[in-house]
């Protein structure tokens, strides 16, 4: 493939201008491979949860696949620049689609994993190419230790950059599907600038080969990021029942909202977080069910709840003097004020003068421990990853508990006894392993839920038996109040463990419920 050519042929200049674009080479190389890696690892943890365990697979295969990639590159003793190129070609192709491809396994229910892993594997024996074969190129250029010194370190920063621009720019502003179709397009342009200004190194038939690659690889990637948009509206559209009538991409979370008829639905990650059916199911046990207990309250925090219906709840008591709610997206508290269908179901609730919405994160917030309050509610998502997990910790409770004035109530949202029992017992016991003196567990059946759970926590004894409840709820009365609390025997307290920041075991216990039903 490769012109039997010296570089003691080259001029000086041509030879250092070959070397510039080799190096500007290796780090496009080490910035594209870093961003499928982080592109593959969020997916998965977007779709399936368990960011650790779906991070831990990525790294895990990649780096062992690069090393494949390595050894396998010493097999290549001719036409290096000729393969590069090729490597390139495939590498753009496999990186480019990988998202794309999950994406479509996804929607499929089907071989999600096998496709993940099948997508690392390859990428990763393509990079592990690279290094070596851009290192051979230019070994007769310069010595070994400053060459390997050039790769290693242009490689690395390329690698750099690519991770701090990933969660700040790229993500948030450019989103997962298209970017990997772009950075395809790059990875494929390292392939067009060595073979436009490198061309000299590879035979005349092989040039008209690779030419033709880079163009087909071009072609198809570009239509398919031509069409992304309407890909991916019917690609989401086909994941949810209803129509689709608000889709936003946060730095943190995919915001979808739909509609049929009356029911307008809230979903973040395609987790639903609220049907305007029942919610007020949901939102009475989580708000009514601690404020009929505890007396007159004046100062609340809300942690989540961005949505404002929780506030709305809060917001009938005339003792409530001030809410707080920390939510950590600032785009669901935009969306719950902008858009007209939640902002009729919040009644504005978020615009109230008592109201005051901080977009910071609840475990963070709850570390510096601000100020005092008469009652606490953790309206936050399942705890389907460690990130989440966190807020459920002993550790995290325990800074709710010293957060709290004496005799106050802490509630939370502790997914369901039914469908995911061990977790939710997790979530009591503990609470009960913390500074509180007194666990109250209790579930409510909300039709879009299921049988849903929340845990009261205090350190007085709670007069169930008597709840002080304010007239005009649509489902809380006193017979229903003490039907809250009597779980039925498959219900009933399962073994399960305590949840910490070092041993966050809740999201296992999570996922292992929640895998039975679905």
């Amino acid at each position: 493939m490769e012109a039997p050519k010296k570089e003691s042929r080259l001029t000086a200049g041509s030879a250092q201008f070959e070397r510039k674009v080799l190096l500007l080479s290796i780090f496009v190389a080490g910035l594209c491979s870093i961003i499928y890696e982080l592109l593959i690892g969020t997916t998965s943890t977007y779709f399936l949860g368990d960011s650790v365990k779906h991070f831990s697979i990525t790294v895990g295969i990649y780096m062992a696949a690069m090393g494949l990639g390595s050894y396998l590159s010493r097999f290549m003793k001719q036409h290096l620049v000729a393969n590069f190129i090729l490597v390139e070609i495939i590498l753009a192709f496999c990186g480019g689609v990988s998202v794309p491809v999950l994406y479509l396994l996804f929607s499929w229910d089907v071989g999600y994993m096998a496709g993940m892993i099948f997508c690392i594997f390859i990428i990763g024996v393509l990079t592990g190419f690279e290094i070596p074969l851009l290192s051979r190129i230019l070994s007769d250029e310069v010595a070994l230790r400053e060459n390997l010194s050039n790769v290693l370190s242009l490689d690395y920063i390329g690698a750099l950059i690519a991770t701090l621009c990933f969660p700040f720019l790229i993500l948030p502003f450019v989103g997962l599907f298209k970017t990997s179709l772009i950075f395809g397009l790059i990875n494929l342009g390292i392939g067009v600038i060595n073979i436009r200004f490198l061309k000299d190194r590879i035979q005349s038939q092989y040039r008209r080969l690779l030419r033709m690659g880079l163009w087909l690889t071009g072609v198809f990637i570009a239509l398919i990021l031509l069409f992304s948009n309407a890909l991916l509206a019917k690609w989401e559209q086909g994941l949810y029942t209803d129509r689709i009538i608000d889709v936003r991409q946060t730095p943190y979370q995919r915001i979808v909202l739909t509609k049929r008829k009356n029911d307008v639905r809230l979903y973040l990650e395609g987790n639903l977080q609220f049907s305007s059916l029942d919610e007020y199911r949901y939102h009475e046990v989580l708000v009514h069910g601690p404020m009929s207990l505890s007396g007159p309250v004046g100062n609340v925090l809300i942690l989540g709840g961005g949505d404002g219906l929780a506030a709305r709840e809060l917001l009938k008591y005339k003792s409530v003097q001030r809410v707080t709610i920390v939510d950590l997206d600032p785009e669901v508290q935009k969306i719950a004020n902008e858009n007209p269908h939640i902002r009729s179901i919040n009644e504005g609730s978020l615009e109230d003068s008592r109201v005051n919405v901080m977009n910071e994160d609840a475990f963070q917030f709850m570390r510096s421990r601000p100020e005092m309050y008469d009652l606490i509610i953790a309206d936050l998502p399942d705890p389907n990853n460690v990130s989440l997990s966190r807020m459920y910790s002993k550790e995290f409770y325990n800074w709710v508990h010293s957060s709290l004035k004496s005799g106050g109530i802490f509630v939370t949202q502790a997914s369901s006894p039914l469908f995911s029992s061990s977790a939710f017992w997790s979530i009591e016991q503990t609470l009960r392993a913390t500074k509180f003196v007194h666990t109250y567990p209790l579930h409510a059946y909300v039709p879009s839920f299921g049988d849903w759970g929340f845990v009261m926590a205090s350190d007085r004894q709670l007069d169930i038996a008597n709840p002080d409840l304010i007239s005009d709820l649509k489902f809380l009365d006193k017979g229903q109040f003490a039907s809250l609390f009597t779980f039925s025997t498959d219900h009933k307290n399962a073994k399960s463990e305590v949840n910490t920041i070092d041993r966050p075991i809740l999201s296992k216990l999570y996922h292992e419920g929640w895998k039975q039903w679905k």
